[in-house]
């Protein structure tokens, strides 16, 4: 009898041993992380939105009303030309007399005109010719305060005399203040030499 034909044993397939099933899914994961980052290269680039710089709402600007032009007053436009005087120094009280009648008032007054008219004093002894002699009454109230003057002999051919005795004997004031009487009129003899200088007949050096 024929032998039966004998087949060759098929090979055993070999079992993965657990390295290679490791490598294996290692080259897997690799080769889809490859394939993914080809397709985001070939992917054309997303172009980003450009951004527009903010513009700022501006206001309008309100129209500036036309204020017609009118015409300055002279006060306005001058600068003070006149500065005001600085306050003056308290003036000094006035002297006290002590007379108790008016020939006795009448040497302070007079003492008091001489110091309050120094450089207008004629020194020494006057000469026989004078350009003005006159005789004056003064009334002094109780503040020492001129209240008027009268002539009893005027020197009437030199006005201009007469006015600046006049206008001395107003400078002078206050005059001491008469402390025993409430008001005092007083006598005294302007004796005027050509210089413009004078004496009081009270406090003279004498005439020669």
């Amino acid at each position: 009898m024929p032998e039966a034909p004998q087949h060759p044993h098929p090979h055993p397939h070999p079992q993965p041993t657990p390295h290679r099933t490791v490598l294996s899914r290692t080259l897997l994961a690799l080769s889809a992380v490859g394939l993914g980052w080809l397709s985001g290269c070939s992917a054309p680039p997303t172009a980003k939105p450009t951004a527009r710089p903010a513009t700022s709402q501006v206001p309008a600007t309100p129209a500036t009303p036309v204020i017609p032009a009118t015409t300055a007053s002279p006060s306005a436009t001058q600068p003070n030309a006149v500065a005001q005087p600085a306050a003056s120094a308290a003036a000094p009280s006035p002297a006290k007399s002590a007379a108790r009648n008016a020939k006795d008032y009448r040497k302070d007054a007079a003492s008091h005109l001489y110091a309050r008219h120094s450089q207008s004093i004629y020194k020494g002894r006057l000469p026989p010719m004078l350009e003005a002699v006159g005789v004056l009454n003064v009334d002094i109230d109780r503040h020492g305060s001129v209240k008027s003057v009268q002539w009893m002999r005027a020197p009437r051919h030199v006005p201009q005399v007469m006015q600046q005795i006049e206008r001395m004997v107003k400078a002078a004031a206050p005059y001491p203040v008469p402390q025993h009487m409430s008001q005092v009129t007083y006598t005294d003899v302007w004796l005027w030499h050509q210089s413009g200088k004078f004496q009081l007949d009270t406090l003279t050096e004498g005439q020669d």
